[in-house]
């Protein structure tokens, strides 16, 4: 029996804030994947190794986490606004699908550092010395980001002293941008409201905040939900029954967001919309041993990603807690005391983070102008992957 070989294709593997993802540049990819369908998605699923029922990822590059099934593409773009097009595609860990409808905002902040790395930068765009601006274009919600890379004798710097709670070592910092972040053309606030009645079955009447601003995103109160704020990912994760009463959630906001037209959709979109709880501020132990003070945080958050609690916080769900914090008489906002405000600090199961957004009323619609936060990338190792040739 004649077996296939297998094929090489160029990537880098890169970590950008608290997710890691395999990057590639669009022209490397094989023909039939340098267009979005089948063979794309096919493609993406083998190189990190889904769907995998034992939910391991171990034939692949995944790490069997929505924080590490991640997959972006790249290209110079033709607008002449922007430097680079950013496609992300979160892949499914234990089903046979990529999820296009979001961005990840941690996975951000490597976008930048390979784009110039890899020349899809104008040169003369990028200093010897300094700090390189890269305008990136974000395919799956039209929107721009702004990255600011730290570069030391003509390279991309990686390596410094900027801490960031959830991720190990120090690294080099670099401030991103996520320019008026709702999801293309869409209202921050679907409903029209900060705070919706939701009715969800086994649960009741949940007050939540339904907004779409970096990521479509759920928010409820943790108290109301019999939770502190303050929990670690297993006293989550390690209830199947509390799991599933947060998929019902999401899936009920998303469909009262318009993101879906029944409950049953959600399970094929586990990417958007993200559900979290909120709580006021709290002192608590994080998962390294970090003790976090109720006196240095505005609130507590934890949020779920691909049905289960998050390590830390995605960027996209950070720009939604910066930008809902913004807006008075959110659930967020209420939990960080009411006040008007244009910068949060929030405590998730890592650590804390702060996040600034300022948001104005235009026309009679909330709007956020630029969500601003600061996180770090380093390319973890770079070459070829390899897949069998007739897996697309």
């Amino acid at each position: 029996m004649a077996h296939k070989a297998q094929i090489r294709i160029p990537a880098t593997y890169m970590r950008g804030g608290t997710s890691k993802g395999v990057f590639f540049t669009l022209s490397d990819l094989p023909s039939a994947a340098q267009v979005p369908g089948e063979a794309r998605d096919k493609l993406l699923l083998r190189v990190i190794g889904s769907p995998d029922p034992y939910e391991k990822q171990i034939d692949g590059m995944g790490g069997a986490t929505s924080s590490t099934s991640k997959t972006v593409i790249l290209s110079k773009s033709d607008s002449p606004d922007h430097d680079v097009d950013y496609l992300f595609g979160q892949v499914s860990i234990d089903k046979p699908f990529v999820d296009w409808s979001g961005n990840c905002g941690n996975l951000s902040a490597a976008v930048g550092p390979y784009a110039i790395a890899n020349v899809l930068v104008d040169p003369s765009k990028v200093p010897h010395n300094g700090i390189a601006e890269v305008r990136i274009w974000q395919v799956n919600i039209q929107k721009t980001i702004v990255a600011q890379v730290p570069m030391t004798d003509g390279q991309v710097q990686e390596t410094g002293d900027f801490e960031l709670d959830g991720v190990t070592f120090p690294a080099a910092e670099i401030p991103v941008a996520f320019m008026d972040p709702a999801d293309g053309e869409g209202a921050i606030f679907p409903t029209g409201n900060v705070v919706d009645d939701l009715e969800v079955p086994g649960v009741g009447v949940l007050k939540a905040t339904l907004i779409n601003a970096g990521i479509p995103t759920v928010f409820v109160n943790a108290e109301a939900l019999g939770y502190t704020g303050c929990e670690l990912q297993e006293a989550i994760n390690g209830d199947a029954k509390a799991l599933a009463m947060f998929e019902t959630i999401r899936a009920h906001g998303a469909v009262r967001m318009g993101l879906i037209n029944h409950v049953e959709e959600a399970a094929s979109r586990q990417h958007t919309p993200k559900v979290a709880f909120v709580g006021p501020p709290a002192s608590y132990t994080a998962s390294s041993g970090k003790a976090v003070h109720a006196d240095d945080i505005d609130l507590v958050v934890r949020a779920l990603s691909m049905g289960k609690l998050h390590h830390a916080m995605m960027g996209t769900a950070a720009v939604a807690i910066g930008a809902a914090a913004a807006i008075q008489g959110t659930l967020v906002n209420m939990a960080a005391g009411s006040v008007e405000r244009d910068a949060v600090t929030f405590g998730h199961p890592s650590g804390s983070l702060r996040v600034g957004a300022k948001a104005s009323l235009v026309d009679g619609r909330w709007q956020i102008d630029q969500a601003l936060m600061s996180r770090s990338a380093r390319v973890l190792m770079e070459g070829e992957v390899r897949i069998p040739s007739d897996t697309f």
